[in-house]
């Protein structure tokens, strides 16, 4: 399973550099089983005019290392109710295009808040309507309520697919506190082949074809070590020669 993190450079670093994004990011496609593409003019959503360069690009890190983290946290944090590669790999394989978002809140209504947040990021590239794959994970303190838990669940079912797999899974986290933190990684919006179908397959020669465009080449003649050299004909007993020490 291979999962592609990228950025789309600022829409004033020009027409040029968004081109070759573009291009990069179809060639990546043709490697990859997922993508996920986070543009960076969304910073300018999350950020505010008192908000350094350094800083900014800071947050940008961030939000892929919540990202590239909340996909690996599926797989190797034990949870309550676990999710594991299995699971990832079933929504991921081959998805095409996927979003993902994080949410956090505290206080009252803070897991449908964070649910809230995390599919409406403003770091999504678009919405995650209509996506037949869908990963959930909720993470919370001990505190954390089984309504709490559906709630959340369901609103992310609301924007969802009718018939999207939902691989949900809780983990509980007292170092959080009161917070409530949610992760959504929705696929399934598209579909393309993978690198384990195309590139696989139209770079390996048929038999048959390596068979007519190779042939073998004719065995050379074999020649009687007795005669003079000629090459050997089996119809033609009489031009052996016998050894001396046979007559």
């Amino acid at each position: 399973l291979t999962i592609g993190v990228v950025t789309r450079p600022f829409q004033f670093e020009g027409r040029r550099r968004a081109v070759q994004a573009d291009n990069g990011i179809q060639r990546l496609k043709e490697k990859v089983d997922t993508l996920i593409v986070i543009p960076n003019d969304r910073l300018l959503t999350v950020t505010n005019e008192k908000t350094s360069l350094v800083n900014a690009f800071k947050i940008a890190d961030e939000i892929l290392l919540a990202g590239v983290a909340g996909i690996t946290n599926l797989i190797t944090t034990p949870g309550l109710i676990n999710t594991d590669f299995a699971d990832v790999k079933m929504i991921l394989s081959s998805a095409g295009s996927a979003l993902m978002g994080v949410g956090q809140a505290t206080g009252d209504n803070r897991a449908v808040t964070a649910a809230k947040a995390a599919i409406s990021s403003p770091m999504l590239e678009a919405a995650i309507d209509g996506a037949r794959g869908v990963l959930l994970n909720i993470t919370g303190p001990s505190s954390m309520g089984l309504f709490e838990v559906n709630a959340a669940a369901e609103i992310v079912h609301g924007v969802a697919h009718q018939d999207a797999n939902i691989i949900f899974g809780t983990v509980i986290n007292d170092e959080l506190g009161d917070e409530i933190q949610v992760t959504v990684i929705a696929a399934g919006f598209e579909r393309w082949d993978g690198p384990t179908a195309n590139s696989f397959a139209t770079s390996r020669p048929s038999a048959q074809s390596s068979r007519t465009s190779d042939p073998r080449p004719a065995p050379a003649p074999v020649r009687d070590i007795f005669s003079d050299g000629d090459p050997f004909n089996g119809d033609d007993d009489d031009d052996f020669d016998v050894p001396s020490f046979l007559k």
